[in-house]
């Protein structure tokens, strides 16, 4: 079966540009949370965009934008529009990104002009599109393989992501440019999330907390190119790691609240883990979905022993949404890219701020800083990263890193 090879991450995320301020940030433990969101205070579209390219797209799209730049130039493809430069047929490179809600400030800004009796941008519709992030990182580099959006919630990155995999297994691509991007820091999220209980009050992230009280909203997009391995292999590429396995569930419980025992969400780590062919005491780290709402951290515990089971109290975990806030249906692909490099460096990143673990969720916590993984003699350290969204939606991927 075709392996699905790592080799080039992007992100922009609320603890800066770049996957090295991502990931350098949470290990430090810095928080990118700054009065009670999660902005990407230090994005600047033009740095990567013409301000003529800045316009014609929608925030979410700009973040994608510009973190495909940065996982495309690792992965060695060249520049925007340099379809000379693709290591494949333009035809065999797909392109699959998530998002939970799509152009959302687009949407927001043109109702308001509505209202307000201005004219709507003839704009406004191809970029509030959930699929315009996809449809843009393509054109901008001449991608013309299989190409779509997956919108499932805080489930989308993800979703992404496995059908990348699904992609390169079928043979209908050599190469795919999957993630998730999310831009939604605007009043209508934060007073519809505020209204069902979801956002937390005091605006801090404090998943597995006792006293934690719902997530903190936040933007971001990550990148992730995978390739054939034996492609990438063939072309010289510097493997980053795996995408071992993929699986999804559907709890089919309730429109919002997962379902209380875990079992839902059991179903996809359960499946993504025989997608894998990888036992469940081969798992070395598990970078949770932890959100910090009561429901979903008491979920997902759950889910974890039944898919564990007593190897579960042997696994670390915790929770970049601690250091970033919750970037809804980017979440999945910037919590892979954070999770690879956590496998290179055979570590599992801290939970920031727990320092009053919930003593009814049975996990062993990573607290305060990174903690290396056990050793693997013959094999290289495997890591769960799950995403579970409004919907019932459900997404576990197994990632591996490079031996």
């Amino acid at each position: 079966m075709t392996r699905a090879a790592i080799t080039g991450v992007g992100a922009v995320t609320p603890l800066g540009v770049g996957v090295d301020a991502l990931y350098s940030g949470w290990t430090q433990g810095r928080s990118g949370i700054v009065d009670g969101q999660g902005a990407c205070l230090d994005f600047e579209p033009t740095t990567e965009l013409s301000r003529k390219e800045a316009r014609r797209a929608d925030r979410s799209s700009q973040l994608l934008l510009t973190a495909g730049a940065e996982a495309l130039a690792q992965a060695g493809w060249g520049g925007p529009g340099a379809a000379a430069t693709l290591p494949y047929p333009q035809e065999r490179i797909g392109t699959v990104i998530g998002s939970g809600i799509g152009g959302f400030i687009t949407l927001t800004e043109n109702h308001k002009a509505l209202l307000e009796g201005r004219p709507v941008s003839p704009l406004a519709i191809p970029l509030l599109m959930a699929n315009g992030p996809t449809g843009q990182i393509a054109l901008r580099h001449g991608l013309q393989g299989p190409s779509y959006g997956t919108v499932s919630a805080c489930a989308a990155g993800a979703h992404a992501i496995a059908a990348g995999v699904r992609e390169l297994r079928a043979g209908t691509c050599d190469a795919v440019v999957v993630g998730g991007t999310e831009a939604a820091l605007v009043d209508l999220a934060r007073a519809g999330f505020s209204a069902m209980d979801a956002l937390s009050p005091t605006g801090r992230s404090r998943p597995f907390h006792k006293d934690r009280d719902g997530f903190v909203l936040a933007e971001g997009a990550a990148v992730l190119v995978l390739e054939d391995e034996d492609k990438a292999k063939a072309r010289g590429a510097e493997i980053l790691g795996y995408v071992l396995g993929v699986g999804s569930s559907q709890d089919a419980h309730h429109l919002t609240a997962p379902t209380p025992d875990g079992s839902g969400a059991s179903r996809a780590v359960k499946q993504a883990l025989l997608d894998a062919g990888v036992p469940a005491t081969d798992v070395d780290y598990v970078n949770a979905h932890g959100t910090g709402t009561p429901l979903n951290d008491r979920s997902e515990s759950g889910a974890m022993a039944i898919a564990l089971g007593d190897h579960l109290q042997d696994t670390p975990i915790s929770s970049l949404k601690s250091a970033i806030g919750h970037t809804l249906g980017a979440a999945g692909a910037i919590e892979a890219v954070a999770t690879t490099l956590a496998l290179r460096d055979r570590i599992a990143p801290p939970t920031l701020g727990l320092d009053d673990p919930d003593p009814d969720l049975a996990l062993r916590h990573v607290i305060g800083e990174p903690t290396p993984l056990r050793e693997t003699p013959g094999r290289a350290p495997i890591a769960l990263s799950t995403s579970f969204g409004f919907g019932g939606h459900n997404a576990c991927i197994v990632l591996g890193g490079v031996a």
